[in-house]
């Protein structure tokens, strides 16, 4: 799943033209592959102006306002982002940072998106076009408008649909990019489930729905004690700004190294179950409105504020349904009739008195039943496919199916019993794996990130 927070937050960038040599400062070289692969209105740059220049004639299409490895960010794309950026804080009521800094803060993003986008293109992650309609669809339809009528109201907003449908491409590509490089390899282990897990009782947070904003400040890579100290020190500054009353988006927007950070830190509601584990012991104290004391992680140190909170206690069944089967899969030496015929005789076989278990053990082609006498254990809504799960709802305890087709095969299917199952402590160890990923994630992710941009060739024309 994709979360797009808002139509405005994914207006497109305007499409790049191409660079015009006169607009570019004089620089250093940058890196043979920038000339290889620049178009070639460009090369004239890298090589140097020519021999004979012939006169500029009218305006300059556009300028490089940074070159980023092999590719460039045209100053078109931060002005656009900039100007995004101010609208949605105009909207949103956000307090932003004088114009130097917050003019900063946003050519770094727009850098740091180029930089994920060259990575992703490296590693072969696309997003098919299927992909992006449907997460396109699903914009369309938070805004109750058809997904065919979209680009008809994109544009009475005087936004450019393929524009639009560029950018979007770009944020679910940064999206699975991050989940692909950081989030699969958080490690959770069953240990950190278990005390967790116990935790979970009685803990205030943990039945709890927040709604928070954050503030993150990085330490460098290799950190002296020195700069560790400085960094301390801010934060502590931070922290009493806020706690005499000073506007804590705006300490966010003007402080803070983390994503949220031009949305004035706003994290939004999450349930206590979703809540980052370095932040349990921290909000256990806390009641609405308070600000926590920086406190570090082994990256950052952070400050929290408590904008509101309600209760989430919670009680959670399903439905559950016991089955057994015999699957027989059509190959390159059974063809699909033969498949079925076998299955309809061990129907017959069934039905004449033969135990089912014994039938499954010697004919069934599933290797996870077969060895259990078909028996596929409890299982909950959406365990099975479309039409497995049709014919098991048409029967009654005890009762067995005709023969059926699924995308695997042929089947026969017996429902041995039926109960409602309280997953609550299910739900519990699937919480508490998600909080210790989610709590991993914010220092593994700027690791990450300050990874990418470290290794990269990066030199600012603006």
């Amino acid at each position: 799943m994709f979360k797009i927070n808002s139509l405005c937050a994914i207006v497109a960038l305007l499409a790049a033209p191409l660079v015009a040599a006169q607009d570019l400062p004089e620089t250093d070289d940058p890196p043979a592959e920038a000339v290889a692969d620049a178009p070639p209105e460009a090369v004239s740059f890298f090589a140097g102006p020519p021999a004979e220049e012939a006169e500029p004639v009218g305006e300059p299409l556009d300028s490089v306002a940074a070159i980023v490895n092999e590719g460039i960010v045209l100053k078109s794309e931060y002005l656009e982002t900039l100007e995004l950026i101010v609208m949605q804080a105009e909207q949103e009521g956000w307090p932003l940072p004088p114009d130097d800094i917050l003019e900063e803060q946003v050519l770094e993003r727009v850098i740091l998106n180029e930089i994920q986008l060259q990575r992703a293109e490296m590693i072969g992650l696309q997003v098919s076009d299927q992909m992006l309609n449907q997460v396109i669809a699903k914009v369309a339809a938070r805004r109750g408008i058809a997904f065919e009528d979209l680009p008809v109201v994109l544009s009475r907003e005087g936004i450019d649909y393929q524009n639009f449908r560029r950018q979007m491409r770009d944020d679910i590509t940064l999206e699975q990019l991050r989940h692909i490089e950081v989030e699969q390899k958080i490690n959770v282990s069953p240990r950190e489930i278990e005390n967790c897990v116990a935790d979970v009782e009685d803990n205030v947070v943990v039945n709890s729905d927040y709604n928070l904003s954050h503030i993150l400040l990085s330490f460098p890579e290799a950190a002296s004690a020195t700069q560790i100290n400085d960094i301390v020190g801010i934060a502590q500054d931070i922290y009493e700004r806020a706690t005499d009353g000073a506007d804590f988006r705006e300490l966010a927007v003007r402080f803070s190294d983390g994503p949220s950070a031009l949305q004035g830190g706003a994290l939004g509601w999450m349930q206590g179950e979703q809540v980052p584990t370095v932040f349990i012991e921290i909000l256990a104290p806390l009641s609405a409105g308070d600000v926590s004391e920086p406190f570090r992680t082994a990256s950052s140190i952070h400050i929290v504020k408590v904008n509101a909170m309600r209760s989430a206690v919670e009680h959670s069944e399903e439905d559950q349904i016991n089955v057994r089967h015999i699957l027989v899969m059509p190959n390159e030496i059974i063809d699909d009739q033969t498949a079925r015929q076998r299955v309809v005789d061990a129907h017959e076989r069934i039905v004449a008195g033969e135990e089912f278990a014994d039938l499954a053990k010697l004919l069934s082609d599933d290797p996870g039943s077969a060895n259990d006498g078909g028996e596929l254990g409890w299982a909950g809504p959406g365990t099975f496919v479309t039409e497995f799960q049709a014919a098991v709802d048409l029967l009654e305890t005890g009762e067995m199916s005709e023969p059926f087709r699924s995308p695997f095969g042929w089947h026969i299917v017996e429902v041995l019993g039926r109960r409602v199952y309280d997953t609550t402590e299910d739900l519990k160890e699937q919480n508490c794996a998600a909080r210790i990923r989610n709590g991993k994630l914010g220092d593994e992710t700027q690791l990450w990130m300050r990874r990418l941009r470290d290794e990269a060739y990066i030199d600012i024309r603006m």
